[in-house]
């Protein structure tokens, strides 16, 4: 079994190769596409280690890996960066115990602090293991009335309250980067917490094409609020929100989601993929009230240089501090330097 790296400028038949196994594995997921290289290293500045194990000529594991440099959570190896899933993608155990080894010594190398894993599942007993945060998946359909049934009686009366004032959803086009961009942008502030570069939803759209969407709600011809959509194989996944704040937005995001569920159910999609969330945080109580059941997320630790897994609850005193400041400081401001303190917690 050989471990090979994925250059940035690997030829096109190699890439392709990678992406056919991600498609076809059990074990792959929208962030273990090649793409995702070129976005870490354009978009972030963090250096990609995008691995792959292969016999006899045939790729049999993939694990994309990053650098990732942070004041907050030190220097790490990372499967990977800005990705909620990531990890070894297998087809046998010799490749995944090859990718596993390869990322530990590439790891020891570089004299990073740790190499992180982000599982869906449990993979190394023998590593630190966080389960800080949860994932919502579950089955949608092509009926839009089966999926407002699936939601529990409460969040439905939300989205039926959106319908019944005039809210519209549309799908944008690439030209819309910009547009989603700054409602996420409002969001964010609101949270407390930094934004990305505003080129960064553009750069995913590049590099993803038709598998990154940008979809709009409306009211009354105004968009009030967006979503940033992966696809992958018969899956959706709202990967980044955001919303204008302005009135009333009680129903606006229930609304948006029933639509999101019924759109990419018309576009062959069949598991609705919520994302993760803090195990307790108000994202989480949301997706659950939503009819979804929390999935514990196995984020794994091999310590190298340091001496125990870094701190990533947000609800820990330190992150409260942090996240009260952000939101006091003006719009201009957390613009200007979001980019740089969010790649310090991708």
């Amino acid at each position: 079994m050989n471990v090979r790296p994925l250059e940035i400028d690997a030829t096109a038949e190699l890439v392709a190769r990678w992406d056919r196994f991600v498609l076809a594995s059990d074990e792959g997921t929208f962030f273990h596409r090649a793409a995702w290289r070129r976005v870490l290293d354009g978009t972030f500045g963090h250096t990609p280690h995008f691995l792959y194990a292969e016999s006899g000529g045939e790729i049999r594991g993939v694990l994309p890996l990053a650098r990732q440099k942070s004041l907050l959570f030190g220097d790490a190896l990372i499967s990977a960066p800005f990705c909620v899933y990531g990890g070894v993608a297998a087809a046998d155990a010799e490749a995944r115990a090859a990718l596993e080894q390869a990322a530990v010594e590439l790891g020891e190398r570089l004299g990073v602090d740790h190499v992180e894993f982000r599982n869906l599942r449990p993979r190394r007993d023998d590593w630190e293991r966080h389960e800080s945060h949860a994932t919502f998946r579950r089955a949608i359909h092509a009926d839009a009335e089966q999926n407002l049934l699936d939601i529990p009686r409460k969040q439905r009366a939300e989205v039926r309250k959106g319908i019944e004032r005039g809210l519209v959803t549309k799908a944008g086009d690439p030209a819309d980067a910009d547009a989603c961009w700054r409602l996420y942008a409002a969001s964010v502030h609101r949270h407390g917490t930094p934004v990305y570069a505003r080129r960064y939803f553009a750069d995913l759209a590049s590099a993803f094409g038709a598998d990154c969407e940008f979809y709009f709600v409306e009211r009354d011809g105004r968009r009030v609020a967006s979503l940033l959509n992966f696809y992958f194989r018969d899956e959706v996944l709202p990967y980044y929100a955001g919303s204008s704040g302005a009135g009333r937005d009680g129903e606006v995001h229930p609304f948006m989601y029933w639509s999101l569920m019924n759109h990419a159910a018309a576009r062959g999609a069949r598991l609705f993929d919520f994302g993760r969330s803090p195990v307790g945080s108000g994202g989480w109580s949301f997706k659950k009230n939503f009819g979804f059941e929390p999935q514990p997320l196995a984020y794994e630790y091999r310590l190298v240089r340091a001496k125990h897994a870094p701190e990533m609850d947000p609800k820990s005193p330190r992150y409260a501090l942090m996240v009260n400041t952000w939101r006091r400081l003006p719009r201009w401001l957390v613009n200007t330097i979001g980019p740089w303190a969010a790649r310090q917690i991708g």
